[in-house]
């Protein structure tokens, strides 16, 4: 059986005592944690849930969104994390496009939650320990754990296009388990390691990069519920934490905190970033607070598991700006237009091949063809290699938006202004910001006569699309400029707008 789940049934039986999962005041072993997971299955299974059903979660951190997702994979279910700051309409569309079995989904998040899908509601005591979870009779003995093979559905994870609905990218067991592989290998991931989750578990970053990696290795995860820097200084320091995943904009928020000298930060030996570009003086200032660890500036997609490509030790300087060299069982590329490869310093689009690339997109063969080139996945993402492999992303295919470490697709935003009656045109882009990396912004053309407010603009995106995703900035245009053939020149755009 290949699952994550196994491996924490192995320690259980193993080391039973070993130190697991840390949630604010609880420390649970290994054994406690493959008994709340034994009994979150039962729970399951109680509800109907049986093998390649999908069951979603629409949860903030907790220890009970990591119990679940174990248990969904023991049961041969299909695990599908949502973020919880989108909007009701996405998450309805997700809902059913994935067509969820059963929703579990944190009390505090019901305005979010679609009227049409069996929902179980997690409220805060059921968020520290899942065993709370359940309201109807749930059988003594644990279902025998699913025989989940290489190539069976692990989980779906909706990701932002450049189409107007986000798409579900599908992982399998064998996606995930090479990516722990290769993961477990590159930081050197042992039973000694403690790694601070920081981010939302619905994104890769926090769950795969290394995330539950680490608990085939044997060690423990302490889990905030949101993030805090100066509650992640203090974690590090008091639980002896190793390593950690963060958002650039997180680790902005370490490096400028009140309490940042306050701490003995000597046990932290590496930081992996991700999620957007880092920028080159962050990574400088990186040893001024974390004098014993290494920053790892790192690339990778939802669709590969996260992760492919991370900076080696001790090149961090030679070699800033780039995000690192390929992992072990990850083949990198760069294309030209027409799919073939370039020569080291060639500028094309970044493709990628290997065992944890995502096989598709979930009920979408179009998308999945368009996003391959024979056995290559193409990222949409624009860099080059050196001569020794090391890559530098220099541009975006893809119309993406990039705020705080989550991806916007552009059109997203677009479908949803272009309701307004005033607007005739309109182009969402990303202009630099200094706490987010990039904040939404709209450019539109008015219909004659008309007139539009930003309070207007946000009053009508709420609801319609996550907080995140509603617009920050309006400018008015008269034009928006564009190629011969009308395409929008959103490049442009962004050069005369950042002014």
């Amino acid at each position: 059986m290949v699952s994550v789940s196994a491996s924490v049934a192995w320690w259980a039986r193993t080391e039973p005592e070993r130190l697991a999962l840390v949630y604010g005041a609880q420390r649970v072993t290994y054994s406690e944690l493959q008994g709340r997971v034994e009994r979150a299955a039962s729970m399951l299974q109680a509800r109907g849930i049986k093998a390649g059903d999908v069951v979603a979660l629409l949860m903030k951190n907790s220890a009970a969104f990591l119990e679940l997702s174990l248990a969904i994979s023991q049961m041969g279910a299909v695990f599908l994390p949502v973020n919880y700051r989108l909007g009701k309409d996405e998450v309805a569309y997700i809902t059913a496009h994935a067509e969820v079995r059963l929703l579990l989904a944190d009390e505090e998040l019901r305005s979010a939650v679609p009227d049409d899908v069996a929902t179980l509601w997690v409220g805060s005591d059921a968020q520290a320990d899942s065993r709370l979870l359940s309201p109807v009779a749930v059988p003594t003995s644990s279902p025998t754990a699913h025989p989940n093979q290489v190539d069976d559905l692990y989980r779906l994870m909706y990701t932002s296009g450049t189409t107007d609905r986000p798409k579900g990218v599908m992982h399998s067991y064998g996606n995930m388990a090479w990516k722990c592989m290769d993961h477990i290998t590159a930081l050197g991931l042992s039973r000694q390691d403690k790694l601070l989750v920081v981010g939302p578990l619905y994104h890769v970053g926090a769950f795969d990069l290394p995330g539950v990696a680490l608990w085939i290795a044997g060690g423990a995860l302490v889990v905030e519920r949101e993030f805090d820097a100066d509650r992640a200084l203090s974690l590090i320091a008091s639980e002896k934490i190793t390593g950690a995943w963060m958002a650039p904009v997180m680790l902005n928020r370490c490096l400028t905190a009140a309490t940042r000298d306050q701490h003995d930060l000597s046990s932290f030996q590496w930081l992996v970033g991700g999620g957007e570009r880092t920028p080159e003086e962050r990574i400088r200032e990186f040893s001024t607070l974390f004098s014993s660890a290494r920053y790892i500036d790192a690339y990778g997609l939802t669709e590969t598991c996260s992760g492919d490509t991370m900076m080696e030790a001790g090149r961090e300087l030679e070699k800033i700006g780039s995000t690192g060299r390929a992992l072990a069982h990850v083949q990198l590329a760069i294309m030209d237009d027409n799919g073939a490869p370039l020569a080291a310093g060639g500028q094309g689009e970044v493709c990628l091949r290997g065992p944890k690339v995502s096989k598709g997109y979930w009920r979408d063969e179009a998308k999945t063809r368009a996003s391959q080139w024979g056995d290559w996945f193409r990222s949409g993402d624009v860099g080059y290699l050196d001569a020794e492999g090391f890559l530098y992303l220099t541009d975006r295919k893809k119309d993406m938006i990039i705020s705080g470490g989550e991806n916007i697709a552009s059109s997203e935003v677009e479908r949803v202004v272009y309701e307004l009656p005033q607007v005739a045109e309109v182009a969402a882009i990303g202009l630099p910001d200094a706490q987010w990396g990039e904040c939404v912004t709209v450019a539109v053309v008015l219909k004659a006569g008309e007139a539009l407010t930003l309070e207007q603009l946000r009053a009508h995106c709420s609801g319609k699309l996550g907080g995140f995703k509603t617009p920050k900035k309006l400018v008015i245009c008269e034009a928006l400029p564009r190629n011969p053939s009308g395409k929008v020149l959103k490049r442009e755009l962004r050069l005369q707008l950042g002014d």
